[in-house]
């Protein structure tokens, strides 16, 4: 078996066998494959294709590519989230304490951001003290003892994937929707997952601009899922424009903080909920998305979720006084609201304009590595389908640097479509696959 056969078999769009997906993926996480072979063979699935059963081989492949974690013996079932990527997503803030406040068991492991999508570590990070990094002990001890643990993913997890993914990155192959799926599933599968509700973002802020092609990389993951023996839902959920009100780290840390006491934005709120309920149905905690809805509505009332989120903080090292009082949080120098420019509906709020916006006041990054600032963020007002009249507050920006703020200004403000006649509000979600 050699590497050119196995690129030359996907070129002439022939299926790859498990042995030939296996010896490829471990030759690249030991080098011994080089990256010029690499890249024609990402090259030549982005143009033919995989099978369902090749997909799913290739995600085992590189799951097992590294360390594998198994908390059969610790929790009863592990069920993880997994979003890919928005503008204003800090759901996973609320979802997981609800989760875990209804009795299941959540241990999680995000990433930081990059591009205009938003990370949840860089959102918890903005909270003093709060310890993402964390050992493979401490991550189980947490989640036997408390039943909730939130860290950042080890470079032992699904190695290859991370060296496949950096070649696609630089070779026009990241489109690929098979090496989408089988790098999304690899890391949750090294994780431990055995239950995973996928929150597949859909519109101008999210990779996926459209609901078919979103649609069919739904369809793969689950059926990755069932191939691999874990239980997978898909959720198709819209983000052409901005999920909740804040975009930027201790501002969406603080529209969380709202929500879990019960008076977050009704379109983020929902969201959370709904995710939460598919949460506890997959996790078997539930028998129906009916009963699942009646404990997650009852945790977030009750304030347990609230409690929950207190305990991951003080677990990980955050200065829990922030949280309890968020005006301690990071607090921008220069703070404008700027006022609607006409009265009308508005018929968009650009996602991807907002997301880049905010990188640009320091709430992001543009390359790994780069400083983020967590106080400069957005407060965008509205929604889709909103009535104003002209001088209505339209959205705040949170700043740190005048130029970076006037700029600011007049992007969002092209970000913001108008009409004269009324417009319908957009979807939360599009679609759930089993």
């Amino acid at each position: 078996m050699n590497a050119v056969d196995i690129i030359i078999k996907k070129r002439d769009k022939l299926e790859l066998s498990r042995e030939e997906i296996e010896f490829f993926i471990k030759g690249i996480a030991s080098n011994q494959i080089p990256d010029y072979q690499a890249a024609a063979w990402a090259m030549a699935v982005l143009l033919n294709g995989m099978t369902d059963q090749e997909t799913t081989d290739l995600t085992l492949a590189m799951a097992n590519s590294g360390q594998v974690m198994d908390l059969t013996g610790i929790i009863p079932i592990e069920v993880d989230k997994h979003s890919t990527g928005g503008v204003g997503d800090k759901t996973t803030l609320v979802v997981e304490p609800t989760v875990a406040a209804c009795g299941l068991p959540v241990a999680k492991m995000s990433g930081k951001g990059l591009g205009f999508s938003g990370g949840t570590l860089d959102k918890m990070e903005s909270i003093p003290g709060f310890r993402t990094g964390v050992s493979q002990e401490e991550f189980i001890r947490l989640l036997k003892t408390t039943g909730l643990v939130l860290a950042g993913q080890t470079a032992d997890l699904a190695p290859a994937d991370g060296k496949l993914y950096a070649l696609r990155d630089v070779t026009g192959t990241v489109p690929s929707i098979p090496l989408i799926a089988s790098s999304v599933m690899s890391k949750k599968i090294a994780g431990g997952a055995q239950a995973i509700v996928l929150d597949v973002k859909v519109g101008l802020g999210a990779f996926m601009r459209n609901l078919d092609d979103a649609r069919q990389l739904s369809r793969l993951m689950v059926s990755i899922g069932k191939l691999s023996g874990r239980k997978v839902v898909a959720l198709l959920s819209d983000m052409n424009q901005p999920l909740g009100n804040a975009v930027g780290n201790a501002l969406e840390v603080k529209e969380a903080i709202d929500t879990l006491h019960g008076h977050g934005p009704a379109d983020f709120t929902e969201h959370c909920l709904t995710v939460a309920s598919h949460m506890l149905v997959v996790g078997q905690k539930a028998g129906s998305l009916e009963e699942a809805r009646r404990m997650v509505e009852e945790a977030l009332s009750s304030g347990k979720s609230w409690e929950k989120f207190r305990m991951l903080v003080t677990n990980q090292g955050g200065d829990v006084s922030y949280i309890d009082d968020p005006d301690k949080l990071g607090k921008a120098a220069l703070i404008e609201v700027v006022k609607a420019p006409r009265a009308g509906y508005i018929s968009e709020i650009n996602a991807q304009v907002v997301g880049e916006t905010s990188v640009e006041l320091g709430a992001g990054r543009v390359k790994k590595g780069d400083p983020i600032d967590p106080a400069v963020g957005i407060i965008i007002h509205h929604k889709v389908g909103d009535k104003l009249a002209e001088g209505e507050p339209l959205f705040t920006i949170h700043a740190n640097d005048k130029g970076k703020l006037d700029a600011a200004r007049i992007r969002l403000l092209g970000a913001h479509k108008w009409s004269d006649s009324a417009c319908e509000p957009l979807p939360l979600f599009y679609g759930v696959i089993e």
